[in-house]
């Protein structure tokens, strides 16, 4: 090779040493630019960035508020649980702890890692809700990327079916889907608050760094209901179910007072914390939501509308031979022949002849006037979803007929919490109150629909039923004076009434000389020997009413008979 073939080869080196050498002048320039962009420039992009992949911000649930009966006792409370869910994109389906947590699951292992195989861009997969804060603790354990745990509550109910019917039961959500549960669902539901936290690669929650907005838990309810007389209620209405074969029951019991619920009880009921089997029968709040017509117990009502009515004086005597009437060619008769009844009389012995001859004597509306003015044909305004306002039908002058059976109570439809509310004036001189199925810090404003002198005789004659000579001497109360009225009457079916099935119900109020409750008994259908009111519903209201009388710790009113009942032991 000559000289100048070596000049030139040296050259072509040295000018691509010098090539490279800027090369990488150039690209450690380029590198250099960029980690001082990084630093300066992107670093709050690069920060946010960072941020949005491991700081998450997260809903706290918030704690409904508790239902309590009128002392403060729990009938429906949140507890915390437990939800399990998987981010089916990120879930590490290699994780040797798969099936372990199938197993706490109480899943099929390989129905699990199907189900997450199959959903591959899901982020959201429940696998299981509800379950106790030990077991969650047992998942967090087992550290498998894309399974997570979320904290929440779970509503229980410590009276379980005993008040069911009036507190309802909220859905797996927390939604409230019947009765109170449903009505005040917003007010006891909250608002969830937010949470800034800090979490792993896997989505795990490693700190809570700040709360954004704290979790607002929903206002708490106390319901009118005493627990105490709620229990003893309840466990009367199923054994009078159960021994007459009935196919439902409901009792109501009202402070006289106050128009507040004490209590209120239907067969048949249901479990709210198992509904698993629920049968759907025992949903309703039967005594709100059914209607029924309440036969005999109308008739103080109507004796009521006579007194009023100046055209009779509480001696009047009513001649009830032959122990029937006849009211356009219909005939409408008693057990026998009571002969002449005074107004006393005609309630002792249930008399429908006598109450026909007022009720067709007097205006066509009087008695239907009074039974709208007590609170028949009109809601009673609890608030409880589905209530029924019944049926009471206008009745002209012609509708003699018509205007005969409502006299006794057929021709219209209530609800066991209406009448209840409709014997309110009986035992308050006169004097409507609303009904209450919430506390009350005060008492209501009553409405006056008669004379305090016409509901003390009347409430003077519905005594004289639970004596020996009355419809209903299984209603007394050993050491106090009570009254009522029975009624028994023949269920409407298509085409008129069925022969052998009726509506038993007695109507009470105790005690006699200071009233302080109202009571209703209806059993519906009883299929046993006995059907009558006085036989099926009055033994319910003495057995219930005697322990309200003692748990409220009101004093006996009837001395007289206490002793002699301790004489005869």
């Amino acid at each position: 090779m000559s000289n100048e073939e070596v000049v030139q080869t040296q050259a072509a080196k040295g000018w691509r040493l010098w090539l490279v050498f800027i090369a990488l002048v150039l690209i450690s320039g380029v590198i250099v630019a960029k980690m001082v962009s990084l630093y300066t420039a992107e670093q709050a992009f690069l920060q946010k960035q960072g941020d949005a992949r491991s700081l998450r911000t997260r809903l706290t649930p918030a704690h409904r508020g508790l239902i309590t009966d009128r002392h403060g006792d729990p009938l429906a409370v949140s507890a915390p649980v437990a939800t399990i869910w998987a981010d089916p994109k990120e879930t590490d389906l290699q994780n040797s702890n798969l099936p372990q947590l199938a197993r706490l699951l109480s899943l099929n292992p390989q129905s699990l890692l199907n189900s997450l195989k199959e959903n591959p861009s899901r982020r959201f997969m429940y696998l299981k809700r509800q379950v106790t804060p030990e077991l969650a603790e047992h998942v967090n354990d087992l550290n498998i990327r894309g399974i997570h745990v979320d904290q929440t509550f779970r509503r229980f109910y410590p009276t379980g079916e005993v008040s069911t019917h009036l507190v309802g039961f909220t859905n797996v959500d927390g939604k409230g889907q019947e009765g109170f549960e449903l009505a005040f669902d917003e007010m006891l539901h909250g608002e969830p608050g937010r949470a800034l936290v800090l979490q792993d690669r896997k989505g795990r929650t490693i700190k809570h760094l700040k709360s954004l907005q704290e979790a607002d838990p929903g206002e708490d309810l106390a319901l009118s209901i005493d627990l105490r007389l709620q229990y003893l209620a309840y466990r009367e209405l199923k054994d009078a179910v159960q021994t007459h074969k009935a196919d439902s029951a409901s009792a109501v019991i009202l402070d006289a007072r106050t128009g507040e619920v004490l209590a209120l009880v239907n067969q048949p009921s249901y479990n709210p914390n198992d509904r698993r089997n629920l049968n759907p029968n025992g949903l309703r709040n039967r005594a709100v939501t059914d209607i029924f017509e309440p036969g005999s117990t109308m008739k103080p009502i109507t004796v009521a509308a006579a007194l009023m009515s100046g055209d009779y004086q509480f001696e009047d005597v009513i001649d009830t031979s032959p122990g029937y009437i006849r009211v356009r060619g219909s005939s409408i008769r008693d057990h026998r022949n009571y002969g002449e009844l005074d107004m006393t009389g005609i309630i002792t012995k249930s008399s429908n002849v006598g109450v026909v001859k007022l009720a067709l004597s007097m205006e066509s509306d009087a008695v239907r006037n009074l039974m709208f003015n007590m609170g028949l044909g009109q809601p009673t305004n609890t608030g409880f979803p589905g209530e029924r306002s019944g049926v009471l039908p206008f009745l002209s002058e012609r509708q003699e007929v018509e205007r005969a059976t409502l006299s006794y109570g057929y021709g219209l439809s209530v609800t066991p919490l209406q009448l209840a509310q409709s014997y309110i004036p009986f035992a308050n001189r006169g004097v409507k109150l609303p009904i209450s199925l919430y506390k009350l810090d005060e008492k209501p404003k009553g409405e006056r629909v008669m004379p305090a002198e016409v509901a003390t005789q009347v409430l003077g004659m519905m005594e004289t039923v639970v004596t020996p000579i009355g419809t209903a001497k299984q209603a007394a109360v050993t050491g106090y004076r009570v009254g009522g009225k029975t009624g028994t009457a023949h269920k409407a079916v298509a085409g008129g009434y069925a022969e052998d099935a009726y509506a038993s119900v007695f109507a009470g109020i105790a005690p006699i000389s200071d009233p302080r409750i109202v009571m209703v008994v209806m059993v519906d259908n009883p299929k046993g020997q006995e059907y009558y009111g006085g036989a099926v519903a009055a033994p319910v209201f003495s057995r219930v009413m005697g322990g309200v009388l003692r748990l409220m710790n009101i004093p006996p009113d009837n001395w007289e008979e206490a002793s002699m009942q301790v004489a005869s032991k």
